[in-house]
Order: C-alpha cells, then sequence, then structure tokens
C-alpha cells in the first residue's frame, strides 16, 4: 500500500508491522484487504455494521468493488458470483441476516467456489441490537456444511479473516467468520500485516461437473462437500485449535470472547489450568478434543448461548473417555452475554477456590442502589420524522382497538411509551405478511408499519400479495427517513447514492408501490396537519383491490445536522414560552420528544417545561401539537 494511502487513513491502511486500535469489526475490514478481497457485498446489520461501513469507506483508495445490496440474500449472491469467477468476496451480515440468505446457502456450498469467499455473521448474545432473538449462527454451520472459524479478540479477527480466505479458496467452499457482539465491538491494539494487492476480474468458466447439483449428481456433491471437510479437518483442526498448557486432571474448553473471560478470571483466581481454545468449531476438531479430554477427569466447556461445543465433547468423550465428568449448561446459562460475575463462581466451585467475593450479596446492594430507578427505555432521537408520524397515526386511530403489525427498524421504538404502537415485530419485511393475516383471520382494523430501507429490503413480496389476494387491505405506513438510519445512516435503492458514495438516480417507494397495485399517497412527516388530513383520507377510503399506502416523507435529522453542519448553517432551536404554558404535559408526555424537559424543585410543586436547546434539531413538530400555541421558533436559524 502507498505510502499517501497509509497517511490518509493511518489506522486502517497502515504500513505493515505497525500497531493501531481496531474494533473487532475494524480489524475483520483490514484482514479482507490484507488477504486481496476484491468484491465486498453487505445488507447492514448490527452488530457486524461496522465492517462494510469500513470497507466502503476505503474501497475506492485500495481498488476494490463494495456494494450495499437490497437484501442478505442478494448480497450472499453477488458475493458468491464473485467467488465463482475466481475473485476473493466477502460478505458480511447479522445473525438474522443469515436466515434471509439461507435460500443460497447450501446450493453454493454444494457447488463449490473458485476465489475464496468469506461470510462475516455476527452473533447478539443479550440482544443489544437484534431484539428478535439469541439465534445460534453455529447451528447453521453445522446444518448447511460450511467451515467456521470464531476469533476471540480483535488480533485474531484480523488474521483468522486472511485463513478464512486461503483455506476457503485451497477447498473451494465458502467459510463462515463467526463473531458476537464482544469480539465485533472490542477494541484492542492491532498490528498490521502486509497488504495484498486485490484481484477484481476473473472468468467465470462453465463447468456442468461442478454447477450441476440436480439429482443423481447432487448427490455426488454431497459427497464432495462431506470429503472436504474431512480434508479441512485433519490439515488444520490442529494447526488452528491451541492448548494453553496447565497443571491438573481438570481442564476447560472454550470458544470466542468466552476464551478472553476463562483467562480472566484463572488470572483473578490465581490458576493454572489446561485450556483447550477452539477456533475453527466446525468442522469439529475430533481429534484435537480427543487428545484433549482423555486424560482428564472433570472438564469444563465455556460458550454462549447453545451447548454446541458440549454435546460434541460428550459424543466423543463416550468412546474415549467416558468417566469424565463433562460441565457446561448445567452450571452456566444458555441466554445472554457471559460475564465475569457469571463465570467466576461457577470456575469457583469446579476448581473448590475461593476469590473471596459474595457475589450474591454484591448482587442485592447493586439491586438495593438501583432500587426506584426507572428503566431506561430506547427513545426516538430529538427531530425524528417517526415520532411525528406515530404522533398523527395516533390522533386519527388511537391504539386500544387497532393492531399495529410492527417491522424492523428505528420505528420499531414506537412499542414503547407512550405510543404503545408496534404490537410485535418479527423479522424484515414480515408486517405485510402478518398484518395480512391477522387482517383475514379477525374482524380487527389493521395498520402496517414498514421503513423505506425495509421496503426495498422484503416488504415488496408482502404488498405485492395484498394486491393479490386482498380486497380489503389494511393501510401501509411506510416511514421514509431517506437511509438505513438504525444500522449507520447506510444507502439503499432510495437513498440516491451508492455504498461508494457514487450519485444514481434513486428508485421512488411511491412509484414501486403504485406499480405493485397499492393507492399511494405522500406527506410530510414534519407536518401534522398534512399528516392526520391524509391519514384521515386513506383511513376512509375504500378500494377495490390492494392496500393503500402512505408514504410519510421526512429526513433523518441527524442527517439533516450534519448538512447544515457543513454548511455553517444553524438550525432553528425551539423554546417554551412560560407565560403561554398550561403545563398540559402534551410535549413530554403525549409527544414525548427528550429535548422537552418536565423539572419540579420539589414533590408537588407545579411542573416547569423547557426545551434543551443543545438536544433541540428544529424539527418544528412540538410546536405543531402543543394545544396552547406556546411552542415558537427562535429566530437566526434555518428550519
Amino acid at each position: 500500500m502507498t505510502k499517501k494511502l497509509s497517511e490518509k487513513h493511518p489506522r486502517l491502511l497502515g504500513e505493515k508491522g505497525k500497531r493501531f486500535p481496531l474494533l473487532g469489526n475494524e480489524a475483520i475490514a483490514r484482514g479482507a484487504i490484507e488477504a486481496g478481497v476484491g468484491l465486498v457485498a453487505s445488507y447492514p446489520g448490527t452488530p457486524s455494521s461496522e465492517v462494510p461501513m469500513t470497507l466502503a469507506k476505503l474501497s475506492k483508495d485500495v481498488g476494490y468493488y463494495f456494494e450495499y445490496s437490497t437484501n442478505e440474500k442478494v448480497s450472499f449472491e453477488v458475493a458468491a458470483g464473485a467467488a465463482w469467477s475466481g475473485v476473493r468476496s466477502l460478505v458480511a451480515m447479522k445473525h438474522f441476516g443469515l436466515n434471509v440468505a439461507s435460500d443460497s446457502f447450501s446450493p453454493v456450498a454444494y457447488v463449490g467456489i473458485e476465489g475464496g469467499m468469506v461470510m462475516v455473521v455476527a452473533d447478539d448474545p443479550q440482544g443489544w441490537s437484534s431484539a428478535q432473538s439469541e439465534q445460534d449462527t453455529r447451528y447453521f454451520g453445522r446444518m448447511m456444511r460450511i467451515p467456521i472459524l470464531e476469533p476471540s479478540d480483535p488480533q485474531e479477527a484480523l488474521e483468522l479473516t486472511k485463513k478464512a480466505f486461503e483455506i476457503s479458496e485451497e477447498f473451494k467452499i465458502p467459510f463462515i467468520l463467526r463473531t458476537t457482539t464482544k469480539v465485533s465491538h472490542a477494541i484492542e491494539t492491532v498490528k498490521l500485516g502486509e497488504i495484498k494487492k486485490a484481484k477484481t476480474k476473473g472468468r467465470f468458466k462453465k463447468n456442468p461437473e461442478q454447477y450441476n447439483n440436480v439429482r443423481p449428481h447432487l448427490q455426488q456433491l454431497h459427497r464432495e462437500i462431506d470429503q472436504k471437510l474431512v480434508k479441512i479437518n485433519k490439515k488444520y483442526g490442529k494447526k488452528l485449535n491451541k492448548v494453553v498448557p496447565g497443571k491438573g486432571k481438570t481442564g476447560i474448553i472454550t470458544t470466542g470472547v468466552s476464551h478472553e473471560y476463562v483467562k480472566e478470571a484463572l488470572q483473578k483466581l490465581d490458576l493454572k489450568v489446561p485450556i483447550a481454545k477452539l477456533t475453527l468449531t466446525y468442522p469439529t476438531p475430533k481429534e484435537f478434543i480427543s487428545k484433549f479430554i482423555k486424560n482428564k477427569e472433570t472438564v469444563l466447556v465455556v460458550e454462549e448461548l447453545q451447548p454446541v461445543i458440549e454435546n460434541e465433547v460428550n459424543r466423543i468423550a463416550k468412546d474415549i473417555n467416558p468417566q469424565i465428568k463433562v460441565h457446561g449448561k448445567n452450571m452456566l446459562p444458555r441466554d445472554g452475554e457471559y460475564n465475569m460475575e457469571i463465570i467466576l463462581p461457577v470456575m469457583e466451585k469446579i476448581f473448590k477456590k475461593k476469590l473471596g467475593v459474595n457475589f450474591k450479596k454484591h448482587q442485592k446492594k447493586a439491586e438495593k442502589a438501583m432500587k426506584g430507578i426507572p428503566p431506561r427505555k430506547p427513545v426516538f432521537c430529538a427531530g425524528c420524522p417517526h415520532r411525528s408520524t406515530f404522533y398523527a397515526l395516533k390522533e386519527v386511530y388511537g391504539n386500544d382497538e387497532v393492531i399495529y403489525a410492527g417491522d424492523v427498524g428505528c420505528y420499531v421504538l414506537g412499542m414503547f411509551e407512550p405510543y404503545k404502537m408496534q404490537d410485535f415485530m418479527i423479522s424484515m419485511g414480515a408486517s405485510t405478511g402478518l398484518g395480512h393475516g391477522i387482517n383475514k383471520a379477525t374482524d380487527q382494523e389493521v395498520v402496517v408499519t414498514i421503513g423505506d430501507s425495509t421496503f426495498f429490503h422484503s416488504a415488496m413480496p408482502g404488498i405485492a400479495n395484498y394486491s393479490f389476494n386482498d380486497g380489503e387491505a389494511p393501510l401501509i405506513v411506510v416511514f421514509d427517513n431517506g437511509v438505513t438510519a438504525m444500522t449507520g445512516h447506510q444507502p439503499h435503492p432510495g437513498t440516491g447514492l451508492t455504498g461508494m458514495g457514487e450519485k444514481i438516480n434513486p428508485l421512488k417507494i411511491e412509484e414501486v408501490a403504485e406499480a405493485l397495485g397499492a393507492e399511494v399517497v405522500i406527506a410530510n412527516a414534519y407536518n401534522q396537519k398534512e399528516l392526520t388530513k391524509k391519514i384521515k383520507e386513506l383511513r376512509n377510503k375504500k378500494t377495490e383491490r390492494g392496500p393503500k399506502v402512505l408514504v410519510s416523507k421526512g429526513e433523518c435529522r441527524l442527517v439533516t445536522k450534519r448538512k447544515y453542519r457543513r454548511k455553517g448553517v444553524p438550525l432553528i432551536k425551539f423554546q417554551i414560552n412560560q407565560d403561554k404554558c398550561k403545563k398540559c404535559g402534551v410535549c413530554t408526555n403525549e409527544f414525548a420528544c427528550p429535548a422537552i424537559k418536565e423539572e419540579r424543585k420539589k414533590t408537588g410543586d407545579e411542573p416547569k417545561y423547557t426545551i434543551d436547546t443543545q438536544l433541540c434539531l428544529g424539527c418544528s413538530v412540538c410546536s405543531q401539537v402543543c394545544p396552547h400555541n406556546a411552542i415558537k421558533a427562535e429566530k437566526g436559524g434555518k428550519k
């Protein structure tokens, strides 16, 4: 890499041997660049989002192709097409995105690839950014016959990304690099390696023997993929999995971030115990595990989520060491992330050594200290257009009898107080199908809510289905803030920019929805009068067939703020006229903008309502919903 680029992006494109603090996801991106990745495709999904964000930023400088695809299935297929053509490719997604990609997942593994192909899949124990479930990707790898590497820290994330490309290309099979939130978002000083020049152009070679996956050749492909897994295990099962030496007949088997917790726990307990650190977790390194447990009396398997490795150890132990005691989920939880307060008490029991900390007493003290403190729930940002849209919907529909079929995006926050207008949230685009089912099976009124990125991701088939099957379809509200906001403001087909920053003609949601048979109305999300009027009109409008779609357009206010900051133009701020304010609480209790504060000097005093000008983003909606005309704009800014 030229010195000029290393100066432009020192942390991410620094020279070989340099050390820089990197997020785990940034380290994966650097590993892909060092491996000579030629094509990257992704649909953003936290906790993996920084992988494509980093690679998008560097794509033109380094010279590989990057795109944000419409969904994970498309991004997987784009990457597979490149790998079939001999170009190294990477696709990144969250665990739920893997569900979307899974249709093509197994067939691509069967027919194989030519250039290395790495799938970065980030699981989310504890559900920090993935509320639907704590899905464990390791089962997918086993079901689809795709090898899995699991780093435990950012340095390993970089090195294993390169190794995944290498083995993938050697055995012509896609690889999963599986992380979890704590690995993806950990920060470590990482030593950089040499950057390999990207090969961005290849050639697809027709090969009926490889790409014919119709029986009877399908069974041959099945045998071949099983043989590949055996060979990978034989060559790399010992190389990639390591034993940390220690004393005693009790050992620990770890994988991923759990290895770091175990190291810290043993340090605190002043113990030196043999640890088997699994990095290549599938194909199962049977020989490696067998050797480790052969002379042990007890083994503790420490892994987050499901007992995937523990089950493998139990199976192997029946033949190798049937007397061994295998502990794991009998002492550790299946749900959530691990931490020292979870692991240390288990280690104390296993090794009969006390740290001297009463964790139960500590927990009781913490609970006592927090008693009476209300839980901090997620809220819409100040100035968010979605708050305004929900407020208008509530004004027209209410929220007691109407069923709000919700979806995945910033607007999921509509499920919390004071709106309570997202009755469920299952998966991207599911609101249309679920709303259709409820509409057909009940007499209840249904409103479907989806976002702009979700619309392009997976809502279009559901809208087409309404046109096909539902003569009395419900109202569909598309919350169009012009960007994939929740995962970090990535572009989508309606944004007008590609992932590499190139300007394009945006696809218009209203035109696509009309083409799918919907009756479409557009409204300004920041204009309450217009919003409520058009919602009422659509609610009362009868259509012969197909859904009614309201596209509520309002740019994400954070994007607006950045635009004005770059131009040096201040946003208008709003203030409350204390003489006109009647203390009704509509602005805080019903509209609930976090920039508006309700203060009392002491309990029982009359409240005072003020707007924090540091938080206010000048959307103007609070002034529109105030029933007493008490909120007005300051002079000298721009709305």
